[in-house]
Formats: structure tokens, sequence, C-alpha cells
């Protein structure tokens, strides 16, 4: 009986000894194959143009080819619905931005994935600052000009922004919100006939991105007011004041950014993703990367994939707050 039990015992080991490394030799190494790259948003968007700068780099690093998918639609939430249900395996990765993965959670009552528990960050490719202008010929001079107008006339002045939820439209609401004044929202179908009606005096004033509407501010068709980023703007807009400069009560540490960043489904095993950190770093801090990065209007961002999770929770609770004090909704 000891002698039938030795046997079996042994016969298990050696069992084990040869399955264990045919086991191991059946797992390809990473990568293998091609990586899908899904961008949440319509081709020629910063989404899109930074996935396209750094997917041929990053294959050639890893030696494999990245393919890009473009899946927009919901501000972002159609594509990451997609990306949220992926297998978490390194070969599935998402451009998401401050919409997709910030904003959207407190807009839609069914969105189909979790912002924080779907995904795990890979890198954060830089933040946008926003500045509010205002007709070249606005009789409102600066930020506090508007917004004793504001104060005055509540609900009169009006605000454009790219369409409701859209980071414009949010950035109008948290100054309303943080400066206890109210505006009228008038929201367009993107940003160009936003700035247009701005242009021509038809809306009072908006929020836009420094590449949208830098060229316009030195053209001479709008004026600037303020910057809504934590410091000036020491590589475009210098004389620009930020919104808590203005001195205006509550605005102090006003800030918003629009931000793109790489995510990938939770789950991915964390030396993928130190890996795909890693690479990407390096192809973004080459100075012809550094200079297209500034070309879209970007601060080039060093952050860790922790660092953007914290950052991230950070920027939901800040704009749930906003969505529910200005009860903004969308079905």
């Amino acid at each position: 009986m000891k002698l039938r039990r030795q046997f079996l015992k042994t016969s298990v080991a050696f069992a084990a000894g040869l399955i264990a490394p045919a086991a191991f030799s059946q797992a390809a190494p990473w990568p293998s194959k091609p990586i899908n790259y899904l961008v949440a948003f319509p081709a020629g968007g910063t989404t899109d143009i930074l996935a396209r700068l750094v997917s041929q780099k990053l294959g050639t690093a890893l030696g494999t080819s990245v393919v890009i998918e473009n899946k927009g639609g919901a501000g972002g939430s159609v594509g990451s619905e997609v990306a949220a249900r992926a297998p978490a395996d390194g070969y599935h990765l998402l451009g998401g931005t401050i919409s997709s993965h910030a904003i959207n959670v407190s807009l839609y009552p069914k969105l189909g994935y979790d912002p924080i528990k779907s995904f795990t960050p890979v890198y954060m490719y830089g933040t946008n600052p926003v500045v509010l202008v205002v007709a070249a010929n606005s009789p409102y001079k600066t930020l506090r000009d508007l917004l004793n107008a504001a104060k005055a006339n509540p609900g009169k002045l009006s605000g454009a922004s790219a369409g409701n939820g859209t980071s414009q439209h949010l950035a109008q609401e948290l100054l309303a919100f943080k400066g206890d004044v109210k505006f009228t929202h008038i929201p367009y179908k993107g940003s160009a006939p936003a700035i247009q009606d701005v242009m021509s005096g038809q809306v009072d004033f908006m929020f836009d991105t420094t590449v949208v509407a830098g060229p316009h501010i030195q053209s001479g068709k709008l004026r600037a007011l303020a910057v809504t980023s934590a410091k000036r703007l020491t590589d475009s807009l210098t004389d620009v004041p930020t919104v808590a400069e203005s001195g205006w009560p509550g605005t102090q540490g006003f800030e918003v950014v629009s931000w793109q960043a790489l995510f990938a489904p939770a789950g991915t095993p964390k030396p993928i993703v130190d890996k795909l950190h890693a690479e990407i770093l390096k192809i973004i801090q080459a100075p012809e990367m550094q200079d297209r990065i500034k070309g879209l209007g970007m601060q080039a961002s060093v952050m860790t994939p922790e660092q953007i999770s914290s950052f991230q929770k950070s920027e939901i609770d800040k704009w749930a707050q906003v969505i529910k004090a200005a009860n903004i909704k969308i079905d």
C-alpha cells in the first residue's frame, strides 16, 4: 500500500513537471501581435492626432504595429464602453479625455462603463489650458467687468459653447458657480460656429482652448480676459491674467484644463502598463514631439499612472459638483 501511494505521488510530481514547462512555453511573449488603439472621438481631433503621432513610434519600439480605430459618439462614451469590455491582455488601448473619463459619469445616467473601475491609466499626454474670450469691441475689458455685469443682470449675459456637457460649457458653469453669478448658456454644434457668434457680438463670451481661440486673439478679432490655468501661460498669452487673479470672491483656486490620456482595460498586467508608460514617455520627450505637443496648444505632462488615477478622481468630483449645481442633464 505504501509502495502504491509513493508511486502515485511520484507519478503526479513527474506529470506536474511536464505540464508546467509546457504551459509556460505556450505563453507567448508580449507583444506577439498588433495592438489596437481605440480613439473615442472622430478622426481629425486632438485625441486622434495624438494617437497617430504616437502609434507608429510605439509600434517600432515594441516590435509590432499599433492599429488605430475611431469610434466616436456621446462625448467619447461610445468608444470608451467598447474599450472597457475588451480583454485586459495588453493588446487594447483607449485614447480618452476629460469628457470620457471625468465629465460623462455625471452627465449620462446610463453610462456603460465606470471611468475609474473599468480602466487602468497608462499615460497622461498633457493638458489644454482654456481661455475666456469676448469680441474685440466688447464693453468688457476685464473678467471683473464681465462678472460685475452678470451680477447686476442675472442671466442676461450669454456664453457660447461647443455643446451641452462639453468642457467649454462646464467651464462657464464652474465660473457661475464659484463666482455666484448666472449666465445664459447657448450651445452650438461645435466650436467653430460658436466662436464666430462671439466674434460678431451675438453672444457675449466663450471659453475655449488656446488652439481654437489663439489665432483669433492674435488677429485682433477676440479679446482674452482670463486663462483658466493655475498660472499664466508663459509660452503664449503671457499678458492674460488667470481667473483667480481677478480677485473676484470665490474664484481663488479656479482651474479648468482639458486633458488627453491613454488608458487600458482594468486588469491589464502592471508590467505591460509600466512598459507602455516608459516607451511613450521616451517618445513624448523627444524634441520633435515636444514641438508637436506645443503645436496642439498642450502642456506636456509627467504624471505617473498612479498620479493620473488620483488626478482623475479629483476631476470627477469637481465636475460632479458643478453638474449638480447647474442641474445639467443629458439623456
